[in-house]
């Protein structure tokens, strides 16, 4: 059985982009509902050397953004890192969503094979494409998530499994 890059990529971050604005509504709610600050769960961190949620959204959505692009061979949108609200929040992920959207299969499916070269300061990341999806971006995506739905759990909002899990996926099914 030969694995879709696009299918392993673009529909599983957006069904997890779409957990994570809900998980956000329910955090603002929380924050409306105990008369918390907002801005207190947006900064909030769960270790004083950690970066505190927003930071922790607007790495996910540059590496799920960066991602599609880089194996899709297409330019990667520039997102200015000034988020401070909810409000502002859930509109990076939207427009994460639509920029995942825009993608055909045929432009990522192909890709295992193709370098991918990231650098960050003065290091360098060589991969080809299957590990820089499997081996990088998908663990970077989940840690970066799960770490948002830990500093909002630690801040009191209910959340529980299925809200980071969401429903069921969406079966797909082979044209064979």
């Amino acid at each position: 059985m030969t694995v879709s890059m696009y299918q392993a990529s673009v529909p599983a971050f957006m069904r997890m982009l779409d957990n994570l604005s809900a998980i956000l509504t329910k955090a603002e709610a929380s924050a409306e509902a105990r008369k918390i600050d907002p801005s207190v769960f947006v900064n909030a961190r769960l270790a004083p050397d950690m970066l505190p949620l927003n930071r922790q959204i607007q790495i996910a959505t540059d590496g799920v953004k960066g991602c599609a692009a880089r194996l899709a061979g297409t330019e990667i949108p520039s997102y200015p890192d000034t988020e401070t609200t909810f409000a502002e929040l859930q509109a990076r992920v939207a427009k994460t969503r639509t920029f995942l959207q825009s993608f055909s299969p045929a432009q990522i499916d192909g890709s295992e094979d193709k370098a991918i070269v990231l650098k960050f300061g003065p290091r360098q990341f060589d991969f080809q494409g299957l590990d820089y999806l499997f081996g990088f971006v998908i663990p970077n995506f989940y840690f970066h998530l799960t770490t948002t739905y830990a500093i909002l759990r630690h801040n009191g909002v209910e959340l529980g499994k299925q809200d980071f899990i969401g429903g069921p996926p969406p079966r797909t099914v082979s044209a064979d």
